[in-house]
């Protein structure tokens, strides 16, 4: 065997061993066991043999079943990734039935969880009709990006967001793909997008929602990242990680403007130098005049731009249209869907109201995943306007630390303006968001 073999051979070992060890990916339960032998294990044997078959003769790759009856009931639902086809798709769900009773022995309820699929089973009688997306874990990608992070955190969450709108509202399988242009570090990111067909477009892209709101926490300033349910699932990472087309393309960011060619000496001709006299006079005429001109045009700007000054000034007590978002740029990956804040605090109830102050009201809420948050929902006659949110958004935003409240992220839909915090237990929370009055 030549050396270059020897090498290739080598690379192709290790390669094939990390990829082993990366997945899968298991979530086992805690709630109850069976034990060896028993009729939810022969349930679950029925559950492995069935299954499998059923999916690859489904056209969305997605399948359920029930058998036996309680206590002894097994639910199972199973999702292949929107790029696999069913040969591949049904050998994947095949060995995700033997590992997963190997990585979570004797649970009634475990989740597991391949690149092309995803095997969740359940003795709960509701887990297939509940549509809650249980059994979620996230993967991320150690290596940082060193090269203006800030704009590569921006784009990777413009990016996921459009790959879930396009997965939710533009598919039947629920399923996106995408790719934006970055240059710098990372030429391009691919990510990932995918719901069980089962749910509508609503509630699929709540579902993302409420996976891409833990986003700015688990994934700034990182390479590649996954977030993983049972009902809906994203990735991104900086290769394409995807058979089939492309569905979501987008541009670079703009970048700053090159700067002018430089201009090589030019060469005069006997005409210019005959007229060289004629030029000076107009020059020396130009020299006096133009600079009285400049001055009467800059005397009537200063004076226009102090009146129109004046004429936009707001009356006291008017609230502020907001419609720019520049001063957003550097948070842009902490937006959170309106939706998603709605349902944590159950649609701003009252009994979610924590407190009351000079700007709005605060209310306790829960994140799909299961992070408490306190919501400070500015009142629209609120004097505070887009400038003093953006200007608290971007202080909090840069201030973490452990002795502050931390800024989870924010909402700027429907006329809302809500920042999203942590919820600090034992704490005064109007003291906090409002200050002492």
């Amino acid at each position: 065997m030549s050396p270059l073999a020897v090498v290739v051979t080598s690379l192709a070992v290790v390669l094939l061993a990390r990829c082993a060890a990366a997945y899968p990916w298991q979530v086992c339960g805690t709630a109850a066991n069976f034990t060896a032998n028993s009729t939810y294990q022969a349930n679950l044997g029925l559950l492995a043999a069935a299954l499998p078959r059923n999916i690859s003769s489904s056209p969305d790759l997605f399948a359920t079943a029930v058998v036996g009856a309680a206590p002894d009931q097994v639910s199972a639902l199973a999702l292949c990734r929107g790029d696999a086809n069913a040969t591949a798709c049904s050998g994947c769900l095949a060995m995700a039935f033997q590992d997963v009773q190997n990585q979570c022995a004797y649970d009634k309820d475990a989740a597991i969880y391949y690149d092309p699929c995803a095997l969740y089973y359940s003795s709960n009688a509701t887990s297939l009709s509940s549509l809650d997306n249980v059994g979620r874990t996230n993967r991320i990608n150690n290596q940082n990006v060193t090269s203006d992070p800030g704009r590569f955190n921006r784009q990777v969450a413009a990016l996921v967001n459009a790959t879930a709108d396009h997965a939710a509202y533009n598919s039947t399988r629920r399923y996106a793909s995408g790719e934006a242009d970055l240059g710098g570090q990372f030429p391009r990111v691919y990510s990932w997008a995918q719901c069980t067909p089962d749910l509508t477009p609503a509630r699929c892209r709540g579902c993302l929602a409420g996976l891409i709101a833990g986003m700015p926490r688990r994934f700034t300033d990182r390479v590649g990242g996954r977030s993983l349910g049972v009902r809906c699932s994203y990735r991104y990472e900086t290769y394409s990680f995807l058979d089939g087309p492309v569905m979501v393309r987008l541009a670079a960011p703009p970048s700053s403007a090159a700067p002018a060619p430089a201009v090589g000496p030019t060469v005069p001709t006997p005409g210019a130098v005959a007229g060289e006299r004629k030029f000076i006079v107009t020059a020396t005429v130009l020299v006096i005049v133009l600079p009285t001109i400049a001055a009467l045009v800059i005397i009537n700007l200063l004076v226009w731009l102090c009146i129109w000054r004046r004429m936009r000034r707001p009356q006291a007590g008017a609230t502020q249209p907001y419609s720019s978002r520049e001063n957003m740029e550097s948070v842009e990956s902490m937006l959170i869907d309106i939706s998603t804040l709605r349902a944590a605090t159950g649609g701003f109830a009252e009994s979610n109201k924590l407190g009351q102050g000079g700007f709005g009201a605060v209310y306790k809420g829960t994140l799909p995943d299961g992070d408490e948050i306190a919501v400070k929902r500015l009142a629209k006659s609120s004097t505070q306007g887009v400038g003093e949110l953006t200007n608290e958004l971007l202080l909090v935003a840069k201030l973490q630390h452990k002795n502050l409240v931390r800024l989870i992220g924010v909402c700027l839909e429907q006329e809302e303006r809500l920042l999203v915090y942590e919820l600090v237990p034992n704490r005064s929370l109007d003291k906090i968001l409002f200050g002492t009055k």
